[in-house]
C-alpha cells in the first residue's frame, strides 16, 4: 500500500503518459474550518476519473465538471497554472459542503513533461525529501533537496510545496503483536519492515504488503538507517534481540522509538542501556518504554492499538502527558484498584 501523495503522483504521470489530459491540484492555503489541510494533492484526467482529494467531495465535483465540459484549456488558460478560491461566500461554503466560514484556495497546474512527476515520485521512493518550485507563469518545476515537512507557501508568481519520504516502521519481532501492529500501519499508510532472526518465528508468518527481514535487528537499523520518517517498536521481549538495536534507533534521527515490557522490565532496559552501553539520560528519555498510551488494552490486537496510537500521536506533535502514556495510566489505575475505585489491570 502507498501513501495517498504517491498514488496521486504515480496516477498523473501515469495518465500524462497515456496521452490524457491532467491537472494537478494542490491545497495552497485555508482559512477557518476545512476538511483537507495545506498540501493535500489531488489529480483529475480529461474522462473526469480522480486520484486524492481536495474536501469532503463538492469541491472534487465542481472541478470534475469544469474539466469535463470547459476542457483543460479552458480550466488552465494558456496551458498556465491557475488559482482558484471556494468558500468565500457563505453561499459558496453551503454549495461546496465547507464547514461555516471556511474558504479553500487550491492551484490546478496542467500536467506536461515539464512537470517533472517522474523525478518528483522517484526521490520520494528513495526517501529524498524534496522542494518543488512551480512557476505559475510559464508551468515550469525545479527540484531541490528540501525539508521533509511544510506548508506549501504561494507567491505571485511561485507555488514551493514539500515532499518527504512515507513513514516507515520497524517492528523488532514477529508474532500476534507484531501482526496486529502492521496491520494497523498499514491501513495509516505506513511502510512497515519486521524483522526477526529466529527461525521459529519465521514459519506462519506473512502478511501482504510488509516486508520480513531475518537479519539481527540492529544490523538493520545500521543499514536502514532511521530518518525522521520512521519509528522503531521493539516486541520481542529479549534483551538479546532488542537491546542493540534499541541503542542504534536512539541514536539515529527515528521520531518514534519505543518497546514493549512491564515498568519494571523497561526500569532494568534503562539501567542495562546506561550502565552497559553507555547512553545519557537525554538518549533514555526518548525511548517510550512502556510503549503505547493507556488504553487497558489485554489483547495483542488493543496493545497494538495502544501502540500505534502514541506512534501517531508523536508524528503529529502531541507531546505527553495528554495523551496519558501506558506508565503514568497503570500507575494511576493501580492507585485508584487500591482504593477500591478501579480493578487492577495486567502489564503489556
Amino acid at each position: 500500500m502507498e501513501d495517498l501523495d504517491t498514488l496521486v503522483l504515480r496516477a498523473a504521470g501515469h495518465w500524462q503518459a497515456q496521452g490524457l489530459p491532467v491537472v494537478l491540484v494542490t491545497v495552497t492555503r485555508t482559512w477557518g474550518s476545512s476538511p483537507r489541510p495545506p498540501g493535500s494533492l489531488m489529480a483529475i484526467n480529461g474522462r473526469g476519473e480522480t486520484v486524492g482529494s481536495v474536501s469532503g467531495g463538492c469541491i472534487e465535483d465542481d472541478l470534475v465538471r469544469r474539466v469535463r465540459e470547459e476542457g483543460l484549456a479552458a480550466v488552465c488558460a494558456g496551458g498556465r497554472p491557475a488559482t482558484l478560491r471556494y468558500g468565500i461566500s457563505a453561499d459558496q461554503a453551503h454549495r461546496f459542503g465547507l464547514p461555516c466560514g471556511g474558504t479553500v484556495e487550491l492551484v490546478l497546474e496542467p500536467v506536461a513533461a515539464h512537470s517533472r512527476l517522474p523525478e518528483l515520485l522517484q526521490a520520494c521512493l528513495q526517501r529524498r525529501s524534496t522542494e518543488r518550485r512551480l512557476d505559475l507563469r510559464s508551468g515550469a518545476v525545479e527540484l531541490q533537496p528540501g525539508r521533509r515537512d511544510g506548508l506549501p507557501v504561494l507567491c505571485d508568481d511561485t507555488l514551493v510545496t514539500h515532499f518527504g519520504p512515507r513513514h516507515r516502521l520497524i517492528v523488532i519481532g514477529a508474532g500476534d503483536l507484531s501482526r496486529c501492529l502492521s496491520q494497523m500501519a498499514l491501513s495509516l499508510n505506513f511502510e512497515v519492515i519486521v524483522c526477526d532472526p529466529r527461525e521459529s518465528q519465521h514459519a506462519g508468518w506473512s502478511l501482504d504488503g510488509v516486508t520480513l527481514s531475518h537479519e539481527m535487528p540492529d544490523d538493520l537499523i545500521l543499514r536502514l538507517q532511521p530518518d525522521a520518517r520512521t519509528a522503531v517498536v521493539a516486541l520481542t521481549h529479549d534483551p538479546k534481540l532488542d537491546d542493540l538495536a534499541l541503542i542504534d534507533a536512539l541514536q539515529s534521527e527515528a521520531f518514534y522509538v519505543g518497546a514493549i515490557g512491564s515498568r519494571q522490565h523497561t526500569a532494568l532496559r534503562r539501567d542495562r542501556l546506561r550502565v552497559h552501553f553507555g547512553l545519557n539520560e537525554a538518549e533514555l528519555d526518548t525511548l517510550h518504554g512502556p510503549a503505547g498510551l493507556y488504553i487497558g488494552s489485554k489483547t495483542p490486537a488493543e496493545i497494538a492499538l495502544s501502540i500505534m496510537a502514541e506512534v501517531v500521536a508523536v508524528k503529529n506533535g502531541i507531546a505527553r502527558p495528554a495523551p496519558r502514556a501506558v506508565a503514568e495510566g497503570k500507575a494511576v489505575s493501580e492507585g485508584l484498584a487500591g482504593s477500591g475505585g478501579l480493578p487492577s489491570v495486567c502489564e503489556v
